[in-house]
């Protein structure tokens, strides 16, 4: 599914207007989407309807309207006066032919609860291009709920398109250090497709469940105005998959290498256990030979441990054609050795997962690995052959100007770049694909495509996870998968797992759990 920004989405309205979809249609689409999803999950209470002095207020009224003929007793509480309206939000403020109070009367209400699911709120103030921090009532509204939220004496929360006070763009509060803050809603109704803050964090914990609502938009035009960002499912890369014929045979699968750490052994060993669940043919941990005893005793059966010394045994070890993707970084030390491995299977044309410490040795050289990546990238015809898997703390050694303004963001809540943003600069930069970790995996790729992934549960906050993941990766650019294809399954199945396991899940887990996914994968793309 695309992920379409404000002024994307705002310019989709305008162009479905412009072909004949009336505003008319499009409003009461919207607010009976809402009213649908409402009715779908609660019985009758009674309903608060938070109504704003734009399009968002004219989606309220729809929604009030629908909820009174539905038989539910609804109270509309107005930011501001009808008189403001125009278009078709004041044509539905005209329909409510009941009293409307003042927003502050909401307040008492609110503050008045005993039990929260005596009412339910329908949160229509502002929109996802909200470009100011919530303030007056609205502010003390959105605070009084959260507290009520945290009492367990809160309402029920539906938020129309997104919570007020969350930018769409940013997935931030609006305000930051000036006391920024937003609803936090049980139900995000959003309409034609998602914006950013649906997918990304935090916005993604304060909408609640999310649903996607058809409102009349035609597909050809969301086409007109989407630039690449999607949500990270399987439609995105599942033509892209590799499916094995009857005839296939290992080195079809291909043979993926991972370097050997000399003193953090299992993050090899990680790496190649998923390798082999995601299907690589071969996997080899390439063992210095100072701890080739270690990788010999301690791997399964069917991972290989050749050994090597130093650089020309590397670049020796590597040399078969046939060994055609590399996982570097984790575990190997950062150290004049591992800078001078990752150059040379870059140089060497292999297809390459750099992780963990092969990014960290380029900290104070990003362009010497940005050139190598750019010369590995036309020796693969220009195909995505490189993927950068940097979490939090290591993406600010390749990237400390854009780095800061993603912490400029996530410290003012404006003025400054989101994840998204950073991370489709990065990649351009590099010239290959990053994936940008967290429990908001952001994938990029050069040419400007970028993915949200939406289904890494918290579980996977665990040692070791990243590295499982880079053998997925791994696997799959073995396999043949473009490089933002491959990462984005690759990100996919490592949350699908984590999620089948559930608690308790260590690093080994998931790859244990990787068969079951497969299975169910191949079935729905067959």
């Amino acid at each position: 599914m695309e992920v379409l920004s404000v002024s994307q989405m705002r310019a989709a309205d305008e162009a479905a207007i412009s072909q004949g979809v009336g505003a008319k249609r499009l409003m009461e689409a919207a607010g009976q989407a809402v009213c649908n999803a409402v009715l779908a999950r609660w019985e009758k209470r009674a309903v608060a309807v938070l109504v704003g002095p734009g399009k968002n207020g004219g989606d309220g009224f729809v929604v009030a309207r629908l909820l009174k003929k539905a038989g539910w007793p609804v109270t509309v509480y107005i930011f501001g006066d009808k008189s403001a309206y125009t278009g078709e939000s004041l044509t539905n403020a005209k329909r409510w032919r009941s009293k409307v109070e003042p927003l502050q009367a909401a307040l008492d209400v609110i503050a008045g609860l005993e039990n929260g699911d005596d009412l339910l709120v329908v949160d229509a103030l502002f929109g996802a291009g909200l470009s100011r921090p919530l303030d007056g009532v609205p502010k003390i509204l959105a605070e009084l709920v959260t507290v009520s939220q945290a009492q367990g004496t809160a309402p029920v929360v539906v938020a129309v398109d997104v919570p007020s006070g969350l930018c769409g763009d940013t997935a931030r509060a609006l305000g930051g250090k000036r006391g920024g803050i937003c609803f936090h809603a049980d139900l995000t109704v959003t309409f034609c497709r998602p914006k950013p803050a649906h997918a990304l964090m935090p916005g993604r914990s304060v909408c609640g469940e999310i649903v996607v609502a058809d409102i009349g938009i035609d597909d050809a035009v969301v086409a007109g105005v989407f630039d690449g960002v999607s949500l990270n499912t399987s439609a995105l890369w599942g033509e892209a998959y590799p499916r094995q014929e009857a005839d296939t045979h290992k080195y079809v699968r291909g043979h993926m290498v991972v370097l050997g750490g000399g003193v953090m052994t299992g993050a090899a060993r990680l790496v190649a256990g998923a390798a082999r669940r995601a299907g690589a043919g071969l996997v080899s941990i390439a063992a210095p030979e100072d701890a080739f005893a270690i990788y010999a005793a301690s791997v399964d059966p069917g991972t290989l441990t050749p050994s090597f010394k130093g650089a020309k045994g590397w670049r020796k070890l590597i040399a078969d054609p046939r060994k055609n993707s590399c996982v570097i970084g984790p575990g190997a030390g950062v150290s004049r050795a591992t800078r001078g491995m990752t150059l040379t299977a870059l140089e060497t044309g292999k297809r390459c997962v750099l992780d963990a410490d092969a990014l960290t040795v380029f900290e104070n050289d990003a362009k010497a690995l940005f050139k190598a990546v750019k010369a590995n990238l036309k020796a693969n015809g220009g195909i995505d052959s490189v993927v950068m898997t940097p979490h939090g703390g290591e993406f600010p050694r390749l990237f400390p100007d854009l780095a800061q303004a993603y912490a400029n963001l996530e410290k003012n809540g404006e003025n400054g770049l989101s994840k998204l943003d950073v991370t489709r600069e990065a990649a351009r930069r590099a010239g290959c694909v990053v994936l940008f970790k967290g429990p908001d995996t952001v994938i990029a790729a050069p040419d400007g495509r970028a993915a949200l992934t939406t289904n890494a549960p918290r579980t996977l906050a665990t040692a070791g996870a990243g590295d499982v993941l880079a053998g997925i990766i791994g696997a799959l650019l073995a396999q043949g998968m473009p490089g933002f294809e491959a990462a984005n399954a690759a990100a996919w199945l490592h949350g699908e797992a984590a999620t089948a396991f559930g608690e308790g899940l260590i690093a080994e887990d998931i790859a244990e759990e990787l068969p079951d996914v497969l299975q169910w994968l191949m079935e729905t793309l067959a």
